[in-house]
């Protein structure tokens, strides 16, 4: 029976587009509403957030199923997953033959209805059966070409049938689409199999071409190598069945388009064998109007100009391949990138199946994703060539490798395709050919425009007048109508692999004196304090620059200023890799030409310090921090302020071992107190000490003392810096761990979650400053026993910080041990175990035994042993840990918190003198240095009454806890 007017979700794959506009279209004609996945979804938008929309919106998801539907790693393999298990409506249309193991398990027993192979009656009447019932009349929906008199190819005028509100250009509704349905009309290459990728540029090409208009025109427009051709292609295939004709031109010679419109004139049969060419392409062009369901491709057109004429005009669609981009006002333009990296890897996994993903990502960074490259690459590579081996001649010797691999589809390599076009432009645009070879020394990020006009009068590698005000504009059209660079209004930007091949064409004088230019344009550039967000986009361009390899600016004296300021700008931003790498090749470089105590070669060393121990290898940080601050108190004295910055990194970096708190909390001390004489108690640096010494002292249960100085130092940055400020938040986030310890959850929740909301509009969501606000953020709410929400949390950090640093860094493996306990608390017992049990293992590796994470990792694990009733095991590990940190902390809050948890566990085993020996202690102590109200010591009270009743000794239990009751009797309650 027909159920009324339903919202319909349309589900498919890229490569079934015209089966999806078939469906949506008649489900509109049957009254109903249809959403086609991408479909209606414009460029910019939310694509996760649309699909949920689509689904939490609609009465059923209608899926077209097919080989492509199911390929691996597609994200509709989630959205069915969602669908089944979540609305439980789902709709499957069969639209090509599949067996039974082409369907995921989950799917298999869904009844579906076989679509291919029906006619278009039989196909319409099995739609609308599947989301109506049987019942529903179909003969209101006629076969669009059964009386059909115009069809075929020599038709001239629009198909009786082609109306409809929501057609094509012409009124035409979608054909049902056919394996192989090709028009008569037809001239088009061989499919490309290798064809990858691309499903968001072929969707706007489509939903253009159906877009209204008359005279639909796209052009696709892009660098050579960057698959311009193998979308027209592709497209052309993938939409055969909704076209009558479909005519390939190349249109490089744009004097040879008459010649090919006669062809295609003879071809339909209008063509006047005595009229010459330009005439039978005139009648070409005007029989095109009277038309419909046309496609003329006008491949590797280059003139704009020259093409106008011969531009076909009517209801059909015309598509135009070009480096050239300027098509304004001719025809809609798509200004084609490299391959996103998803793509990249999808197309070297399907052509080289043994490569794996970590393989197949260092390729693809390589050669900067460009698609003919990644194709001559999986040529060469696959015939016998390892990737080491060919990234190494890439490196080396770009241009002989670039000349190498089978690149189906492709007419030329990557190497000949930049020949062709720089030959060109030398013989006709010099100072394009100049400003091209310039810019292939830079780094292969886009490059302000401005940095060029302002350096202009001192450029001597550029020829021309340099007073001439738009010698920019003029030398980079060129660039863009050959497709040797991608230009815009501020910057532009050369492909690395045509940088490459175009430094392989420089030489060795040549190379000099453009490096000398490229001093002279990045000693012009002031991107501002490194150390302030707003300033990091610049920072980011400059950086990327200053460290292009073959710039070699590492010893020009008066850039070495600014490249000291970038890396700073990468240590701020969360950059350690990069900051590390860029420290310590400045510090090599000018150790050999300045000497090892230069001023400026101890700044590079007290970076790469800092750096070393934000990427994870603190022992080597220790070393070079203890390295800069000897040498810096030999040279400098050990009051200068930039001595004190030393003896303040080598705190933290103590502290970051884990393993060195007294030594660590000893030089906090001392460089507080010096720079507190040395700059007054407000200096930015003085701050600084105080916020570290304020949060060490948290450790030793010192909380007042920790609060006064947390709070100077957030009361004067906020009203010196704002509170938006990083050394701000930083500040903000210090005063809400000392809320947390002082067991004033509800305020340290508050002030976390305010201090998160800053970091992430401010740094981003992957910075370490905000990574490490959402894991304090997530302990909070443990307390808050919101388990369910601190899971989500960690569990998106977690994978952050995988992603970003890898599964090893302290930063990671804390980050996973604490996930583990939040699963622990959802029911997830037996992934918490694995994790935790995993967390420890690589704490022992790679921090040993006594890092203080190793042993927050035991405690955890215990905690788990302990709440499962394996105690014997949780108490082997308890007693460990806090032997270790007894030994390593002395009497800290960290020491404490697992004498009280071996005490809990001595309890379970019934070892009840143990237990309350070790919990009077620990009593007696956290008495001594939180307090009698500290949520630590009201806990262990609660711990030992209970020891002391299970022994008889009532009345003593009940003495210590009047004259109320204490604490929070849950075993490792405290989980930071």
């Amino acid at each position: 029976m027909t159920v009324g007017k339903q919202r319909f979700f349309v589900s498919y794959a890229g490569p079934d587009r015209a089966w999806a506009e078939w469906t949506g279209w008649h489900l509109e004609q049957a009254g109903h509403t249809v959403e086609l996945d991408r479909w209606d979804w414009a460029t910019g938008d939310d694509f996760v957030g649309r699909m949920d929309h689509a689904l939490a919106h609609a009465d059923a998801v209608v899926a077209l199923f097919s080989q492509n539907y199911f390929g691996p790693g597609r994200w509709t393999q989630a959205e069915w997953k969602a669908t089944v298990a979540g609305k439980g409506r789902l709709v499957p249309l069969a639209i090509k033959s599949l067996a039974d193991e082409d369907v995921p398990p989950l799917l298999r027993g869904l009844i579906r209805k076989e679509l291919h192979g029906l006619d278009e009656n039989e196909a319409v009447a099995a739609l609308l059966e599947a989301v109506d019932g049987p019942s529903r009349p179909v003969e209101s929906v006629a076969y669009p070409g059964a009386d059909d008199a115009g069809s075929g190819a020599d038709s001239a005028g629009p198909r009786a049938d082609d109306t409809g509100p929501d057609a094509a250009p012409d009124g035409a509704r979608p054909r049902l689409p056919r394996d192989d349905d090709r028009p008569e009309v037809w001239n088009v290459a061989r499919r490309n199999l290798d064809f990858s990728g691309r499903e968001a540029e072929i969707t706007r090409l489509r939903v253009g071409f159906l877009g209204g208009r008359q005279a639909a025109v796209q052009a696709l427009h892009g660098m050579g190598g960057i698959g311009k051709t193998q979308i027209a292609l592709e497209y052309a295939y993938r939409f055969a069945s909704q076209y009558d004709l479909v005519w390939w031109i190349d249109a490089e010679q744009a004097d040879q388009i008459p010649v090919h419109f006669t062809e295609l004139a003879d071809r339909l049969g209008i063509a006047k064998p005595d009229a010459g060419t330009e005439h039978n392409a005139r009648i070409l062009l005007q029989h095109l109007r009277t038309r419909h369901r046309w496609l003329v491709i006008l491949d590797n057109a280059e003139h704009p100009d020259q093409i106008e004429p011969w531009m076909p005009d009517g209801t059909g669609h015309t598509l135009i391949t070009s480096r050239d981009p300027n098509w304004r006002g001719l025809a809609h333009q798509t200004g084609l990138d490299v391959f996103t990296r998803t793509d990249s890897l999808a197309y070297l996994e399907a052509r080289l199946p043994s490569i794996s993903a970590d393989e197949a990502d260092v390729l693809a960074e390589a050669v900067g994703d460009l698609p003919l490259a990644l194709a001559q690459a999986a040529g060469v590579i696959g015939s016998g060539m390892t990737l080491d081996r060919y990234c190494r001649l890439l490196a080396t010797s770009t241009a002989r490798i670039l000349k190498e691999g089978d690149a189906p589809g492709y007419p030329a390599s990557l190497a000949a395709a930049v020949d062709i076009a720089t030959t060109r432009l030398t013989d006709e645009h010099a100072e394009s050919e100049a400003l091209l070879r310039l810019g292939a020394f830079l780094g292969p990020e886009p490059i302000p425009n401005a940095w060029l006009e302002n350096a202009r009068p001192r450029l001597a590698t550029i020829p021309g007048d340099p007073d001439d005000l738009m010698w920019l504009h003029s030398a980079l059209q060129p660039l863009g109508r050959y497709g040797l660079a991608r230009i815009d209004h501020q910057v532009f930007q050369i492909h690395r692999l045509t940088q490459a091949v175009i430094r392989d064409q420089t030489s060795p004088e040549q190379a000099g004196a453009i490096r000398d230019d490229i001093a002279a344009i990045l000693a012009g550039v002031d991107p501002g304090d490194p150390d302030t967000p707003e300033t990091w986009p610049a920072w980011a361009s400059a950086a990327s620059h200053l460290t292009a390899p073959h710039a070699e600016v590492a010893d020009r004296p008066e850039l070495r200023p600014m490249l000291l300021q970038a890396a700073l700008y990468l240590i701020r931003s969360g950059q350690a890799r990069g900051a590390h790498g860029l420290a310590l090749s400045l510090q090599q470089a000018w150790s050999a030409e300045l000497g090892e105590d230069n001023p400026d070669t101890l700044t590079a060393m007290q970076y790469l310090g800092h750096a070393t121990a934000d990427i994870g290898d603190a022992a080597e940080a220790r070393r070079i921090a203890e390295d800069t601050l000897a040498r810096r108190r030999r040279t400098l004295g050990s009051d200068a302020p930039q001595t004190l910055q030393s003896a303040n990194d080598l705190a933290v970096i103590l502290n970051r071992l884990g393993i060195s708190a007294s030594q660590a909390r000893e030089v906090y001390e001392d460089t507080l107190a010096r720079r507190r004489r040395v700059l007054g108690d407000d200096h930015p640096d003085t701050l600084q000490s105080s916020l570290n010494l304020g949060i060490a002292l948290l450790e030793y249960g010192e909380l007042k003392e920790a609060r006064q100085l947390v709070e100077h130092a957030l009361t004067h940055r906020r009203r010196a810096l704002g509170d938006d400020h990083p050394q701000s938040l930083e500040s903000a986030a210090g005063l809400a761990a000392v809320f947390f310890e002082c067991g004033d959850h509800a305020e340290a929740h508050r002030m976390y979650t305010d201090a998160l909301v800053h970091q992430r509009r401010t740094l981003g969501d992957d910075h370490p400053q905000t990574l490490q606000s959402v894991q304090n953020l997530a302990a909070t709410l443990m307390h808050l026993r919101k388990y369910e929400e601190a899971r989500r949390m960690l569990e998106d950090a977690l994978a952050r910080r995988r992603r970003t640093f890898g599964e090893d860094h302290p930063d990671t493996i804390e980050c996973a041990r604490r996930y583990a306990s939040a699963l622990s608390h959802v029911g997830e017992q037996q992934e918490a175990h694995r994790m935790l049990e995993d967390a420890l293992a690589r704490c022992r590796r790679h921090l040993g035994d006594d890092h203080r994470f190793t042993i927050r990792s035991m405690r955890a694990l215990a905690n788990f042993l302990h709440e499962s009733g394996e105690y014997v095991q949780a108490h082997r590990l308890l007693e460990d840990a806090h032997a270790r940190a007894l030994r390593i902390f002395g009497e800290r809050s960290e020491t404490l918190l697992l004498a009280e948890n071996l005490g809990i566990t001595l309890c379970r085993l019934r070892r009840y003198p143990e237990a309350v020996a070790i919990l009077e202690d620990t009593r007696a102590r956290q008495r001594r240095i939180l307090g009698d109200g500290h949520m630590d010591t009201m806990r262990t009270t609660q711990a030992l009454a209970d020891a002391l009743t299970a022994m008889g000794k009532r009345f003593a239990a009940q003495r210590l806890l009047s004259p109320k009751k204490q604490g929070n009797r849950r075993f490792g309650r405290k989980s930071r």
